[in-house]
């Protein structure tokens, strides 16, 4: 792999047009601040460019699912078919907090989007950053339970037919469904009852 290739990801489709790494004519062997790296992640979902996020993420970068404990995803191949396929599902991205832990290099994140064209989500990203000031860890949680069951409706069927899966798809949409109509219906008629 180049230093172009290295700094880029590795990723097909990754590059500069896409606003990956170092600001024009800067020498490309030179990390970014982690300033830059959350910035840069930022405006990259906030576009919803799954090439450009990736430029922000270090080699073995893993992502803790808000929808699971039994896998992670991990690597920047994985994170940016992952990725690109939320951005496809996940619209209207805004990030509207940003805390920092005294270490400097831990990042929380608080954003709002909507999935599916048709529920609100608030999303919350804890980032840690690495040595070379890229993403190593993502851990992602969501509110309310009905957005997050929609995610899993809509992303789960896409992901299996990006990993070869087709057959599986059917299931997972199913499964998906499912699962979003009892939240939704839950949270429509029977937890108002518990309200103060």
């Amino acid at each position: 792999m180049n230093e172009t290739e290295s700094w880029y990801g590795g990723v097909v489709g990754a590059g500069p047009a896409h606003g990956i790494g170092p600001a024009p004519g800067a020498d490309p062997a030179t990390p970014m601040s982690v300033d830059q790296t959350v910035a840069q992640w930022r405006s990259a979902a906030e576009a919803g460019d799954a090439a450009a996020a990736v430029g922000c993420l270090a080699p073995d970068v893993v992502l803790v699912s808000p929808l699971t404990d039994r896998f992670r995803f991990e690597g920047r191949s994985q994170l940016f078919e992952l990725l690109d396929d939320v951005f496809a599902v996940m619209r209207d991205i805004r990030f509207v907090d940003e805390l920092r832990a005294a270490d400097g290099r831990t990042v929380m994140l608080s954003a709002t989007a909507r999935i599916a064209d048709r529920v609100d989500v608030t999303e919350l990203q804890r980032l840690r950053l690495g040595e070379a000031n890229t993403i190593a860890e993502i851990t992602i949680a969501m509110r309310p339970l009905p957005a997050l069951t929609a995610l899993l409706r809509a992303l789960g069927p896409r992901v299996a037919r990006r990993q070869g899966h087709p057959l599986r798809a059917p299931l997972l949409g199913a499964a998906g469904a499912m699962l979003d109509s009892v939240a939704a219906s839950g949270d429509r008629r029977f937890l108002p009852l518990a309200a103060p």
